[in-house]
């Protein structure tokens, strides 16, 4: 079995969504990706805005309209991902269970965060910790986000703490820009195929639609590459939104891109920018994978590192620790704004999606911390993310499969076209479904509205005998067995090169 590297650290048309919705069960907010889970056989009726749900078929007289329109995407998209925790895969309790290789969590730096995060510095109760605060955020928590985004983005001048607004999670941060930026009914375009879950964090609260720019595997060039955006394609999505009379007040990108793992160049990321002012879009920037970029030779820039926005009263940019730093169950994301309108708007929201106090502290004890994120923290997950994407790398080029990677985040787009052998969704989906039944989560491509069916994304970071045994069960899917793999006895564990024969 592969081993990570570890030290010993003891001490080009639109479509207006949502067509397909995501699981966002509200316990697991922007982290429990529904893509994987969502049932075909069901469709949200052609609404205006997504907002009239009088034709959403419900049973219940318990709740308003509203509430049968939340109700319904618990119930449409939450099939895969019940059945994995029903069936959750353990070592030793539930060896024949489910391998979750569809959720992005980062599942490698366990030891490093609970050492970090267990140390009597970061341990605080004091009285103004446990009572109300400004609702953007404590301000030490508020500088120390500053100079950690100054830092890390680059920034051509330091920012400022008065710009930064905290909340628990990145779900948080787009349900209260959608509601804040766009009126009921308005949209944001959003390239494709893109994290599903967008879908519904920008719906329920502020009941903004999503318009799609399809991107596809054509490589046009030699300067081109795979689902590559254009601002050709953002003009185009954008003539086909007005022609379809929806109001566009915006556009999302995510850099680094999930699923795709794309890292937008500093020359890309104006053009964008250039397009959004001259049709005056907002445009929301998520970098919630900006330090998961584990290949040196790929260059991430933030945003945030560009001498001069275009735009800056509508250029507004999140993170978060979900990723980075793999505390996905911690809840806590930040906003960075120069608009003091949005800023404001937003705190305002933090009533409903606050962080406590004890948090607040805790983050900031962390953030302020630099010699242990360069010197322990970064390299260290970065060398497990590359040694967990080698393997599956391996595994799928053993079998033959394309499939693209940019070196950043923790999924590889994997190209199953050629197991469908009449291309169709429905194939995609049954693919999805033996991928299940044999024990074994993956994220289907109709889920992230790609429009070419047979893309899946595999997530790999994870531990080591976890991506080993789910490896195995995709290899026997895809050769057509149907008998689970479970754990070897310790004594005889296998090795990479023995599950492959």
């Amino acid at each position: 079995m592969f081993t990570l590297p570890q030290k010993d650290f003891s001490a080009p048309t639109t479509c207006l969504g949502p067509t397909c919705m995501q699981d966002l069960g509200s316990s697991h907010g922007d982290d429990l990706e529904g893509e994987c889970s969502r049932k075909l056989d069901q469709k949200l009726p052609e609404l205006p805005g997504v907002g009239d749900p009088a034709m959403l078929s419900s049973d219940t007289s318990y709740l308003s309209s509203r509430g049968r329109m939340i109700k319904w995407f618990w119930d449409s998209a939450e099939e895969g991902y019940r059945t994995y925790h029903m069936d959750e895969y353990d070592e030793n309790k539930n060896p024949s269970g489910i391998i979750n290789l569809g959720v992005s969590e980062n599942k490698l730096c366990f030891d490093l965060l609970s050492w970090r995060l267990s140390q009597s510095d970061i341990q605080r109760v004091e009285p103004s910790l446990l009572q109300y605060a400004d609702w953007r955020g404590h301000l030490f928590l508020r500088e120390e986000v500053a100079k950690f985004l100054s830092f890390y983005c680059k920034s051509p001048a330091p920012l400022r703490p008065e710009n930064v607004v905290v909340l628990n999670g990145g779900a948080s941060l787009f349900s209260a820009l959608a509601t804040v930026l766009c009126e009921a009914g308005e949209a944001f375009l959003i390239p494709t195929p893109y994290y599903g879950a967008i879908t519904q964090h920008v719906c329920l609260y502020g009941n903004v639609r999503l318009a799609y720019v399809y991107l596809d595997s054509e490589v046009t060039g030699l300067d081109t590459r795979p689902f590559q955006l254009t601002v050709e394609k953002l003009e185009t999505a954008l003539r086909e939104a007005h022609s379809e009379g929806v109001k566009v007040k915006g556009l999302i990108l995510i850099n680094p891109q999930n699923p795709l793992g794309d890292i937008y160049s500093p020359e890309e990321l104006q053009e964008y920018l250039v397009f959004a002012k001259r049709h005056k879009l907002h445009v929301i920037v998520d970098e919630v994978y900006m330090l998961s970029v584990f290949e040196e030779s790929f260059g991430y820039r933030s945003v945030l590192s560009l001498e001069r926005l275009p735009d800056p009263q509508r250029t507004h940019v999140m993170w978060a620790t979900s990723k980075d730093f793999g505390m996905s169950g911690l809840r806590f994301g930040t906003l960075y704004t120069e608009n003091q309108d949005v800023a404001t708007a937003v705190a305002s929201l933090c009533r409903y999606h606050g962080l406590s106090g004890l948090v607040q502290y805790q983050m900031a004890q962390l953030l302020r911390d630099r010699d242990w994120i360069n010197q322990v923290y970064l390299p260290e997950n970065h060398a497990r993310l590359k040694a967990a994407h080698t393997y599956v790398s391996e595994e799928l080029r053993a079998l033959g499969i394309p499939f693209l990677s940019r070196g950043a985040g923790f999924f590889i787009w994997v190209d199953l076209r050629k197991y469908l052998p009449k291309g169709t969704f429905e194939e995609e989906m049954l693919l999805w479904r033996r991928f299940l039944d044999n024990k074994v989560l993956l994220s289907f491509g109709k889920a992230f509205e790609c429009k070419e069916p047979g893309w899946f994304r595999f997530v790999f970071s994870d531990q080591a005998h976890r991506l080993c045994l789910g490896m195995q069960r995709v290899r026997q899917v895809l050769a057509g067995k149907s008998q689970v793999a479970e754990d070897p006895p310790p004594s005889q564990s296998q090795e990479p090169s023995d599950q492959r024969r």
